[in-house]
């Protein structure tokens, strides 16, 4: 590789002829453009990179010229690169806490002096950004560079992060991930869509400018298919991804079977709702939807919902303030055939059209359109078009409201329009949605968790919370190994028939016992009716335990769909004192539970009773932090108040490990369901017997009847089940890589959350993962049962 160059942003800029007033960071922009002959190589080891003979594609600007040219990378450049970031990331986190805030800090004093060049390229490229936000991100992380050692002393960085961000996306978004990433002491690969990119490469110039070490931050531009080939390079240790559902989803498969921790953000085309209730302030929320709908650029589509007793009112001033609008260019003019189509459809379906003029014959430009009266099944309101299209949908009561906002499959954010701020904050929490703006709308700051929930995403971003996707506690084990994807035939996964090693002259009569598993609150026998052998470590059959598939887990959820909302509804106090019952009946139950674990896994009786005293006291443990484990008002930047509250996942499948088969499951099981969450257990396959006599524990507690369900079989079988089931919002899953493999596969439609680990791996350190008292391990536990949730309350 070769014509590398080390002249920086403040040598170019001082160079610079004097412009016309007004125009200094426009020229000072393409100064720099010029600069790199308006061919933009990679950023790798801290510089400028140019390699010969590499494709290259062009960005151009509103008009349809070219602003430059970028290199596409090849797989010599990302080697090169990733172990270029290997070496960066020794060399920054080998830096002080104080010594990383430091950088950070100089970096946001640099932005102030460029940002408005930055903007100005941003611009030009087509992908605005407000210069204050970027300021604020680098000041605000930078204060968490200086924290983290302090307030996250027994977490670590994962190493070499990968950001991947779509063009779909806004430049913000980038930095968003990565700053926080480096603030925790990672080092990152920015790998950016082509219209992002040149703004990118000036940005982490002004990094290297600000001190941070060679390699710490590099970006590498290319093609659809770069960012696979970066996170395919086992120097990357975790990928996280924003752009729309559809290449989610493809990334997703590309990835699985790696060993590569993704999430991601799916907020390109979300769907919105706007939420306006009679007792809003109306004209003010017609001015809001107009420009949230109409005049900003969006990465999501908005849904108007308004109460029927304003209707009308709404529709008169929507018609009065359209009026004039100029037409909105559409994102590409093949999308103009699509918004025909779904105007086309909804008058059909009996919508009445309100437009600010009539739309041209042809061409990429269309004009601001509200459909009025549309029904909420209307593929127009479920999914509308990219485009000036805003659905418009009525309501009559404001749990109708709540219930119309969550009848989309996404939940990215939400508007609502009231004076009262009771029904506000009530509407917020039923929302199934990551941010809730009271009047106002798309208001960010990093200092509030973003969180996707179902379909638009499955990682948090932003404030504190967002920042431990970026870190593992000290004493955990990796989730994963890097590996190369097993030859798997997905659609065959845990559809085999279940296999079972019967002992020479085994005669069924003299097995001692038979077991019933646990469903909806009932004890049953499989729905399948077969059954397996339950074997000790000795070889001796102890018992028959049903052999459950896909119709139990059916059943399991449709129980646990019941009675989880009103467990999620109780105060958490009243969940507290419930857990405690559990706790209770266990140590009652303590020398059964023992001498089961003793039979099921050959320890000695003392190793056995210890498990069981462990267990009893995590379940007090998650009993306690049910009312400690709370959200936060943090201060803004800005007037006005902001809320962040867990919430919980919902249905959550998890399947358990071999080792400590009772200590795990009362890990695993408290922390779901202290936060409000249903769960649906599969037991080791080897070892079943302590969670099947666990059962009577349950029974005797306090817990609701079909909150938890304990369903014995093959695992192989039972994760195909949970994984294809789309209500069941999150699997944590201990088991083989195949499997592990499987669900990053199948679980990216319907989106799921995964917690991942290959148990061959993490046997390895004797079950310290378990019975170790470190505070980040259940705290790690606890982070993977919430989701946050935001509300925004501006003031005048």
């Amino acid at each position: 590789m070769a014509g590398s160059t080390s002249k920086t942003v403040h040598d170019i800029f001082q160079s610079m002829e004097t412009g016309a007033p007004g125009s200094s960071a426009a020229a000072a922009a393409r100064a720099w453009l010029e600069h790199h002959t308006q061919s933009l190589g990679l950023f790798i080891d801290g510089k400028f990179v140019c390699p010969v003979d590499r494709r290259t594609l062009a960005v151009s600007d509103s008009a349809g010229g070219t602003v430059c040219s970028l290199v596409c990378a090849g797989d010599e450049d990302i080697s090169s690169c990733a172990s270029s970031a290997a070496a960066g990331f020794k060399a920054w986190g080998e830096l002080s806490a104080h010594r990383r805030a430091k950088v950070l800090l100089r970096l946001a004093s640099t932005m102030q002096r460029y940002t408005q060049c930055v903007c100005e390229l941003c611009d030009l490229c087509q992908s605005p950004c407000s210069p204050a936000a970027l300021v604020r991100l680098a000041q605000y992380y930078a204060g968490w560079a200086q924290l983290r050692d302090t307030l996250m002393p027994e977490w670590t960085p994962r190493g070499v992060i990968e950001v991947l961000v779509s063009d779909d996306c806004s430049f913000y978004s980038i930095w968003f991930k990565a700053f926080p990433a480096l603030a925790m002491g990672n080092a990152v690969i920015v790998v950016p869509g082509a219209k992002l990119a040149p703004p990118a490469l000036l940005l982490a110039q002004l990094f290297m400018e600000a001190g941070l070490p060679a390699g710490a931050l590099s970006v590498v531009t290319g093609d659809a298919s770069v960012g696979a080939k970066v996170a395919q390079n086992c120097q990357i240790s975790y990928l996280t991804y924003s752009g729309s559902q559809q290449d989610g989803e493809v990334l997703a498969k590309q990835t699985a079977g790696w060993g590569l921790p993704v999430s991601v953000c799916l907020s390109v085309s979300a769907v919105c709702p706007f939420i306006i209730f009679e007792s809003a302030d109306i004209d003010s929320a017609v001015d809001a939807v107009i420009e949230a709908a109409f005049k900003k650029k969006k990465e999501w589509q908005w849904v108007l919902c308004v109460q029927e007793s304003v209707l009308d009112s709404v529709s008169d001033r929507l018609k009065l303030r359209m009026t004039g609008l100029k037409c909105v260019s559409l994102p590409c003019e093949s999308d103009r055939s699509r918004v025909d189509a779904a105007v086309q459809e909804a008058v059909q379906q009996g919508a009445t059209l309100i437009q600010s003029s009539f739309p041209p014959a042809s061409g990429a430009l269309y004009p601001p359109t509200v459909l009025c009266g549309l029904a909420p099944p209307s593929s127009a309101a479920v999914s509308p078009p990219p485009g000036p299209l805003l659905p418009l949908l009525s309501f009559r009561s404001a749990a109708e409201g709540a219930a119309l906002g969550n009848r989309t499959p996404h939940g990215q954010a939400a508007s609502i329009w009231t004076e009262d701020l009771t029904l506000a904050l009530e509407t917020a929490k039923s929302l199934c949605v990551g941010s809730v703006w009271v009047n106002s709308h798309s208001v960010v700051d990093p200092s509030l968790p973003q969180c996707g929930r179902r379909d638009s995403g499955n990682c948090t971003d932003g404030g504190r919370e967002g920042m431990y996707q970026y870190l593992r506690p000290s004493l955990s084990p990796s989730s994963l190994p890097r590996s190369t994807p097993a030859s798997l035939d997905y659609s065959a996964f845990g559809t085999a028939a279940s296999k079972f090693m019967v002992p020479e002259g085994f005669d069924p009569s003299s097995v001692p016992r038979s077991c019933s598993q646990y469903v909806g609150g009932k004890l049953c026998k499989a729905d399948s009716g077969c059954s397996r052998t339950v074997q000790s470590p000795g070889g001796a059959v102890l018992a028959n335990c049903p052999d459950g598939g896909r119709k139990d887990v059916r059943n399991a959820v449709e129980a646990a769909l019941k009675v989880q909302p009103g467990w999620l509804k109780k105060s958490p106090a009243a969940r507290a004192l419930s857990i405690y019952s559990l706790s209770d009946n266990l140590e009652k139950r303590r020398r059964d539970m023992a001498a089961s674990i003793q039979a099921q896994t050959g320890l000695s009786v003392e190793e056995a009773d210890k498990e069981v005293e462990l267990s009893i006291s995590r379940l007090s443990d998650w009993a306690a932090r049910c009312d400690k484990q709370t959200g936060g008002m943090p201060p803004l930047p800005q007037t006005g108040s902001a809320l962040s509250a867990p919430d919980a996942l919902g249905v959550v499948g998890v399947v358990l490990p071999d080792a400590m088969p009772l200590l795990s499951l009362v890990s695993l099981l408290g922390a779901a369901v202290s936060m409000g969450n249903a769960v649906i257990l599969v037991p080791s396959e080897k070892q079943p017997l302590p969670a099947l006599d666990f059962i009577q524990v349950l029974q005797a507690s306090d817990i609701p009847a079909g909150l938890v369900s304990v369903i014995t079989g093959g695992r192989n079988q039972l994760t195909h089940a949970l994984a294809n089931h789309s209500e069941i919002q999150a699997i944590w899953y201990w088991g083989s890589m195949e499997g592990c493999q499987f669900l990053q596969h199948t679980c990216c439609s319907p989106l799921k959350r995964l917690w991942l680990h290959c148990e061959e791996e993490e046997g390895k350190n004797g079950g310290q993962y378990w019975t170790h008292p470190s505070p980040s391990l259940q705290e790690e536990m606890w982070r993977e049962a919430v989701v946050w949730k935001s509300v925004w309350i501006p003031t005048a």
